[in-house]
């Protein structure tokens, strides 16, 4: 199979399956932020921030080396496999310990304390499946992976839905992440002996120093990844309390949905990158400078749109008790522009064994971050924290885009620049049109922004054939489809 096949079929059934799970998880925010309330919902939004960013310990970074290492050569699945599944569970100790002393040591209350406990288990039990998705991101059969993810969000609705029926606790919520957790990780199991590589545990120590220091930039980049995007919620919860972490949270879950698109296709497309970091140079840096490209296209107009719809957005689906959530999504949904952009410059350290450069970036993110929540939260309550992820996520576009160039795999500044000058005409134009007609059906206007978005974009010269061959092949699923974006098959040939 052509290398832009295995990334349209990837890309395709990560979309359709993508777009099933947050379907799903959309409706279980809805039902159970409206049951909750914003103080139950504060509570579980909170459990979840502060294991997530002590969960990142039961990784470290071995997963994405997996993927890394085993797409470059199959037959070290193995070796990989036996010896970071005996890592992790050395990690997961320690992590489950690390959490369960410090949520003690902030004196939360006992309902608060078992609901961290329970989340955390299901953290480190995603963690192990995590490493089974490694495998199949590996060998670039991502339906596996698309199947355990709609499993997972599937059963964290009925299990809500249950939940409500029979008025259930909140605590009866945490419980739903932990035994949902506990059922996918025996599937990806059972997938990845039956149809990859049989798990004989391995203890080999001149195979772990080396991974474990290859893997750890990684893994820090995950911990500071995690810290600033849940730290925020932690602070929240020990300066406002729940209610407030609820409000905030209500926005930011709608805003982490949308990283479903740039996640699939990096999930796609890292595999590929890393194997032309080795064999073509030119077919990398044409990858990334499309998948650039493409991310600038799609992230700028859902940043126009939410702004502007922001308030019927929140009330449709939280309801008037969220109605201070309104102005925290428009101010989040600016970090998801910046994020989008950044994400090919993220892959590309990473294909290229320079995962260094984004660690140390994240790192210093982390203490801006943190320094500027210090400043914001006391102040300007959820608003400053609002504005702190967007700054944040602002800093960290620039600093590796300037890198970039430094490394000599920067795009050429007149491209961007006008790249950047045909979206904003089109996003102006959308905008006005979003705002004249704002009182029409929500779903209508939508689709009908999106459409006069994408027409004025082609109009200006937005992007071109080999722009469009790409694209198309990107959302297509199946593998017998006819290539047509010349240049890289060309390219991946040489």
């Amino acid at each position: 199979m052509n290398t832009v096949q295995r990334i349209a079929k990837n890309t395709g059934v990560l979309l359709v399956s993508q777009i099933i799970s947050y379907a799903l998880g959309f409706f279980f925010i809805m039902y159970t932020s409206r049951y909750l309330g914003a103080e139950g919902f504060g509570i579980l939004s909170f459990a979840l921030a502060f294991t997530g960013i002590f969960g990142v310990v039961a990784d470290l970074g071995l997963s994405t080396l997996t993927v890394r290492e085993i797409a470059r050569d199959k037959s070290l699945a193995g070796k990989y496999l036996g010896n970071i599944v005996v890592m992790k569970l050395i990690l997961v100790v320690i992590t489950f310990g690390l959490i369960a002393l410090m949520i003690n040591l902030l004196g939360y209350p006992i309902q608060t304390i078992w609901i961290v406990y329970l989340v955390a288990l299901s953290v480190i039990f995603t963690s192990f499946t995590q490493m089974f998705y490694s495998i199949f991101q590996a060998y670039e059969k991502m339906e596996y992976q698309s199947i355990g993810q709609i499993i997972n969000s599937a059963l964290l609705l009925g299990g809500a839905l249950f939940a409500i029926n029979q008025g259930l606790s909140v605590v009866s919520f945490a419980s739903i992440y932990f035994l949902a957790s506990v059922f996918v990780l025996g599937y990806s199991f059972l997938v990845c002996v039956l149809k990859f590589v049989l798990l004989k545990l391995e203890y080999n120590w001149s195979f772990w120093k080396p991974t474990i220091k290859e893997a750890l930039p990684f893994g820090l980049t995950g911990i500071y990844g995690m810290i600033y995007t849940y730290i925020d919620s932690v602070m929240l919860s020990l300066v406002n309390g729940n209610e407030v972490v609820g409000w905030y949270n209500a926005a930011y879950k709608l805003v982490l949905i949308l990283l479903f698109i740039p996640g699939i296709i990096n999930m796609a497309i890292f595999p590929s990158m890393s194997r032309f970091h080795i064999s073509s140079e030119k077919s990398l840096r044409l990858i990334f400078e499309k998948y650039f490209k493409l991310m600038l296209i799609i992230g700028f107009p859902i940043g126009i749109g939410t702004t502007l719809l922001a308030e019927r957005i929140i009330l449709l689906i939280y309801g008037s008790e969220y109605a201070q959530s309104i102005i925290a999504l428009q101010i989040l949904i600016w970090s998801i522009v910046f994020t989008f952009t950044s994400a090919s410059f993220v892959k590309l350290f990473e294909s290229i064994n320079r995962q260094i450069i984004i660690t140390k970036v994240a790192g210093v993110c982390v203490l801006v971050n943190i320094v500027l929540n210090l400043l914001l939260i006391p102040k300007f309550s959820y608003v400053g924290a609002s504005i702190t992820k967007v700054m944040t996520d602002y800093f960290l576009l620039i600093s590796i885009f300037i890198i970039a160039y430094k490394l000599s795999y920067g795009i050429k500044v007149k491209i961007v620049v006008g790249n950047i000058l045909r979206v904003i005409v089109a996003n102006l134009i959308m905008g006005a049109f979003i705002w004249y007609f704002r009182s029409f059906n929500l779903l209508v206007l939508l689709l009908l922004a999106i459409l006069l978005y994408f027409g004025v974009l082609y109009i200006v010269g937005g992007f071109d054939k080999e722009d469009i061959s790409f694209f198309k092949q990107i959302v297509k699923v199946s593998p017998s489809t006819t290539i047509r974006f010349r240049i890289l098959s060309k390219l991946s040939k040489k």
